[in-house]
């Protein structure tokens, strides 16, 4: 009896396995998701992320964790996303340095930023802007070309690190304006800010938010931004391109990304969530405050997007001789 029950028991296991993905990404998500941020808390990629998550856990009807996770320009965020389950659970956001730099800048890396990873959306767009401190008698980008050369290589830029979206858009603007000029990294944006303002560095790419305050107060001088568009957290000063520098962008931006594999519904119900998280006033106000620029592509094109940010970023990576190990 046993032998003849058999087949229709496995016929009935063949069918109902196929539909097992669907049920799951139907159900999904039924408990919290986490994102690991690869920075630590407070800053613009926290803040960031805690504001779109917020928004779209409210359309999962599931909270959305922060874990931040720095250290190593990102590499340890993302290698723990890349092998984790991919079922839509455990997500990273992206960042320029882990899906745009850390490819070019690592000669061993510890993920694949393409082939280990499922985009999900593009979340913003961040300029980074060039700032001088008070010892340099600048009004403009052409002031302070003039300035560098008559000083050499006596004078210095600083940056939040070797390798990082602000050292690169320095040996872009380095490249660009045929300059020489000393780069002196920091173990971070803060101590870098701290002696801009204190004379001990003259100029620096960073991101809007640490300098914003600084500029307002008079303490320090923003010259341009590195974005295509003007920033509307700061209108009135103009882009690299405009400053005589035509093509000039270095732009870091942040997305989410899912581990490879994971279910193309549930990848869908990620996107549409984080869109309309997008699509909030007061998210498009938190963003802007931030210096960001809302953002939100489809998965398809987040993918070409990354792609072409590793080729774009090799350049300037390549350009400044820094590595990383």
């Amino acid at each position: 009896m046993f032998l003849t029950r058999l087949p229709a028991r496995v016929a009935l296991a063949a069918c109902l396995l196929p539909a097992l993905p669907v049920a799951h990404a139907q159900s999904f998500p039924s408990k919290p998701i986490t994102l690991v941020v690869p920075h630590s808390a407070g800053g613009t990629s926290d803040i960031l992320a805690r504001t779109v998550a917020a928004e779209a856990a409210k359309t999962l009807g599931q909270t959305i964790v922060i874990d931040n996770k720095g250290g190593a320009n990102g590499t340890i965020a993302a290698k723990q996303v890349a092998s984790s389950a991919p079922d839509g659970y455990t997500l990273l956001l992206a960042t320029a340095s882990t899906h745009g730099i850390n490819p070019s800048l690592y000669s061993r890396i510890s993920y694949d930023a393409v082939k280990d990873f499922t985009p999900v959306t593009l979340l913003a767009t961040v300029p980074n802007v060039l700032v001088i401190g008070p010892n340099v008698k600048a009004a403009n980008v052409q002031e302070l070309i003039t300035y560098i050369r008559g000083q050499g290589d006596k004078t210095n830029m600083g940056s939040a690190g070797a390798g990082t979206p602000g050292h690169l858009a320095g040996e872009m603007f380095k490249s660009a304006a045929k300059l020489e000029f000393t780069h002196v990294p920091y173990k971070g944006g803060s101590p870098a800010i701290t002696d801009l303002i204190g004379g001990q560095i003259d100029f620096m790419f960073t991101t809007i938010p640490g300098v914003l305050p600084h500029v307002k107060a008079g303490t320090l001088r923003a010259l341009a931004v590195t974005s295509p568009e003007r920033s509307p957290a700061m209108p009135d000063v103009p882009t690299m391109a405009e400053s005589g520098l035509p093509g000039f962008q270095a732009v870091s931006w942040h997305g989410v990304v899912a581990p490879a594999g994971t279910p193309p519904e549930v990848v869908n119900k990620l996107n549409a969530a984080l869109s309309g998280a997008l699509a909030a006033p007061a998210v498009k106000q938190r963003l802007m405050e931030e210096g960001a620029a809302a953002s939100n592509l489809n998965t398809a094109a987040f993918g070409t997007f990354i792609q072409a940010e590793i080729a774009a970023w090799a350049k300037a990576v390549k350009d400044s001789g820094a590595t990383a190990n």
